[in-house]
């Protein structure tokens, strides 16, 4: 054999060497890492949205837990509600204030309806019927307290200690805006049909969503919700819907527009899950809506 001959085959065994050893090299880098979209956001729960999906029940199925006001300290007890499902990981959290004269039958629907969209949520119930706003916002701390250190164990095995929102009705939806003033950890805030005679809320960052109603005599959107919107901050991530034929009872009942709203802003804040951005930006419109406001886009 020749001497160029020996060579032509020396130089190819070492290329087809340095390939393979290439080849198992990116395969070792690429070893257990998570796809693209688990790495992009851990907290997606469930399938992509529908516009009938995020307007009634979600895919999870939901098991519930009294709480008694005894064994509530801080507020009057309420119903937890919590997805069966455990493969998906931990859940965020949602505590819930009913309005005055209310308890948490009122605003059970949408804590448990929260809960069916991947949520670990309490309807609570106040310590006394005339709590006001600022009352109901350390009340909804307190619950939200509760649900994390608390609960019974499988509820909290569930639970995000990281992603905690509130929520509520008329004192209550007051009250939201209370807790995300004191407490800027929190992820979300959606306030129905909110009462408080505060209205400028320039120390809240936490994304802030209201909703009012136009038939709404208890608390009227010109006196209430729109002044509370505007006293937000630009900085802050907000909006608010005025549903035209609503009162203030109608949020004590399952709505379909107000679910869709509530479901994709705590989606969209608390699980970071931008599927549901579409349904805040550009937000709704037709003849149930008299208007919308934003600061969209959110990014």
């Amino acid at each position: 054999m020749t001497t160029s001959r020996i060579r032509i085959l020396l130089i190819a065994a070492i290329l087809s060497v340095t390939s393979v050893a290439g080849v198992v090299s990116t395969a070792s880098a690429t070893e257990g890492l998570p796809t693209t979209a688990a790495a992009a956001n851990p907290y997606e729960r469930g399938p992509a949205p529908t516009a009938d999906s995020v307007g009634g029940n979600g895919p999870f199925s939901v098991s519930y837990s009294d709480v008694s006001a005894e064994d509530g300290p801080g507020f009057g007890g309420g119903r937890i509600f919590y997805p069966r499902d455990t493969s998906q990981g931990t859940f965020g959290v949602v505590a819930v204030s009913p309005g005055g004269g209310s308890v948490q039958a009122s605003i059970g629907w949408l804590a448990r309806g929260l809960a069916t969209h991947g949520f670990v949520t309490i309807a609570m119930s106040n310590i006394a019927n005339d709590d006001n706003a600022p009352e109901r916002g350390r009340q909804l701390q307190a619950a939200l307290d509760h649900l994390t250190r608390q609960a019974p164990a499988e509820v909290r095995r569930r639970i995000d200690t990281n992603r905690l929102a509130v929520a509520g009705h008329s004192l209550g939806g007051g009250g939201a805006l209370f807790a995300a003033r004191s407490n800027p950890s929190l992820k979300a805030a959606f306030a129905m049909a909110p009462w408080s005679v505060v209205s400028n809320w320039s120390g809240v960052g936490v994304p802030t969503a209201l909703v009012g109603g136009g038939k709404d005599k208890t608390a009227p959107v010109d006196n209430f919700s729109i002044p509370m919107y505007e006293g937000l901050p630009d900085s802050t991530r907000k909006a608010f819907a005025e549903l035209t034929e609503a009162d203030h009872l109608t949020f004590t009942r399952s709505t379909p527009l107000v679910s869709t709203l509530a479901v994709s802003w705590m989606k969209r804040f608390v699980d970071g899950d931008t599927r549901y951005t579409r349904f805040l930006c550009p937000g709704p419109k037709g003849d149930k809506v008299t208007q919308y406001r934003s600061n969209c886009p959110f990014g």
